[in-house]
C-alpha cells in the first residue's frame, strides 16, 4: 500500500477556553497514571509544571480541575514552600517561591506523603538524642 493511498480523516478539535494550550489535559492523564502506580505498587512520582509548555490558563485550569483536599503544609526555608493535597488524595501541588516571593518551583508530586516533609533518618536520630537528653534532665 503506497503512501498517498492511506485515507487522512481529520478529526475535529473542541474549542478550547482562551488561553488553554491543550495540555492541560494531557497532563491529568499523566497523573492518573502516575496515581494508578501509586495505589498498584507505591511508586510515588513527580511531574515539573514549569518544565512543560503550559500557559498561566493551563495551570489555573490544572488547578481548579484538581480542587481542594483536606491538607495543607507551609514551609518557610529561604522562601515559602506550600504542599497542598488534591481533592485527589495522594496528588500534591507543591509550589516553592523564592525569598522575593517570586514562584522558583512548580510540581505534581504523587505520593501518600510529599518527600519533602518526611523527616531524615539523621533527623530522627539527633531527635532522639535530644528526647533522651531532655528524660534524663527530668529524672
Amino acid at each position: 500500500m503506497k503512501l498517498d493511498s492511506i485515507p487522512i480523516v481529520p478529526v475535529p478539535v473542541p474549542d478550547l477556553p482562551a488561553g488553554l494550550s491543550g495540555h492541560a489535559p494531557v497532563v491529568l492523564r499523566e497523573i492518573a497514571q502516575k496515581l494508578r502506580r501509586l495505589a498498584d505498587a507505591g511508586q510515588t512520582s513527580t511531574i515539573d509544571l514549569l518544565a512543560m509548555p503550559l500557559t498561566a490558563a493551563d495551570l489555573d485550569w490544572l488547578r481548579a480541575s484538581l480542587g481542594n483536599g483536606e491538607a495543607r503544609i507551609r514551609l518557610d526555608t529561604g522562601g515559602e514552600s506550600r504542599l497542598d493535597e488534591t481533592s485527589c488524595p495522594g496528588v500534591w501541588w507543591v509550589t516553592h517561591h523564592n525569598a522575593q516571593g517570586g514562584v522558583a518551583a512548580a510540581f505534581i508530586e504523587v505520593a501518600v506523603v510529599p518527600e519533602l516533609v518526611k523527616a531524615p533518618l539523621d533527623d530522627v536520630a539527633a531527635g532522639l538524642e535530644r528526647l533522651e537528653q531532655l528524660i534524663s534532665d527530668v529524672s
